[in-house]
């Protein structure tokens, strides 16, 4: 299965900007479950210096210097991406039957061993994901009993978050606190993720946010728009001696063949779509325009 993927964003100054820098993460990922085919990324103005690397999470960034005086800044990301359907089909299956319980990966990480080593980095808390209330540690341990495998507990805690939460645009932003969401039961599926994060890190599960896009259909009758898509986020956990397992509580299922992976971390700051610094005055107006399209 191969997808198209668009993704433009666009920046209105109200004042004349005279130098920026930024950081872009639009690159998506070669992987297990997926290739990258086709790149590239059209910056208007064009820039005066570009960099590409690679970061500490192994996400390709792209590094971007504008010294042209510019009101409008647009980053327009065009990707070929092939995932394969078995590989995906056979990670999911085998991690539904993997059997280490919840007891027993918190005597594991106590452990110390090397091959877990990388996975430690995501119980600590960070700017954006900060040290869970008692509230939310007792509401991840609803699901998490000591002797129900891993998978089975956080299947059941993903299921009650889409149940209990509800999909409310608008109502937070990415400066909202995770608290807040807990509280009034409300966000996007950026603020699930995190939530879920900041739980499941509570109760000494290893979790990470991932960050890419999702397959949509139109209503019934309806033809799909181009641009109507969104960037996506879902949530992550490491199971010992299999690897990462994906979860989406704002849709229910586990990432199919109709998920794309851009990129993941600690939270969303570390995978941001664009970062940076602009000299000038006022508040900018964000647009962002998003297509997943398969085309074969």
């Amino acid at each position: 299965m191969i997808y198209e993927i668009f993704h433009e964003t666009k920046f209105d100054y109200p004042s004349m900007v005279t130098f920026s820098h930024n950081i872009a993460r639009l690159t998506p990922k070669n992987c297990q479950r997926q290739q990258l085919l086709e790149h590239t990324l059209e910056i208007t103005p064009l820039p005066f210096e570009t960099n590409e690397f690679t970061d500490y999470f192994e996400n390709k960034n792209t590094y971007m210097l504008i010294r042209e005086a510019h009101k409008r800044l647009k980053i327009v990301s065009k990707s070929k991406v092939q995932l394969f359907e078995d590989i995906i089909s056979n990670l999911i299956e085998n991690a539904q039957q993997t059997t280490i319980t919840y007891a027993q990966l918190k005597e594991r990480l106590s452990e110390h061993k090397s091959e877990d080593a990388q996975a430690l980095h995501y119980l600590f808390e960070t700017d954006a994901i900060p040290v869970a209330s008692e509230a939310i540690k007792a509401y991840a341990l609803q699901s998490f009993q000591e002797n129900i495998t891993l998978f089975n507990a956080t299947f059941d805690f993903m299921q009650r978050i889409f149940n209990d939460f509800e999909f409310v645009s608008g109502f937070t932003d990415i400066t909202t606190p995770i608290e807040r969401v807990f509280q009034q039961r409300k966000g996007v599926c950026q603020d699930f993720a995190q939530f879920a994060i900041s739980a499941l890190r509570s109760i000494g599960v290893p979790t990470r946010y991932m960050s890419g896009y999702i397959q949509t259909y139109p209503k019934e009758g309806e033809t799909k728009l181009f641009g109507s898509d969104a960037s996506h986020a879902w949530f992550s956990i490491y199971i010992p001696d299999f690897g990462w397992v994906d979860f989406d509580p704002t849709n229910n299922k586990i990432p199919n063949e109709e998920y794309i992976v851009l990129g993941y971390g600690r939270d969303y700051l570390d995978i941001s779509p664009l970062k940076g610094v602009v000299k000038s005055n006022g508040e900018s107006n964000l647009s962002v325009k998003v297509n997943v399209q398969i085309v074969e």
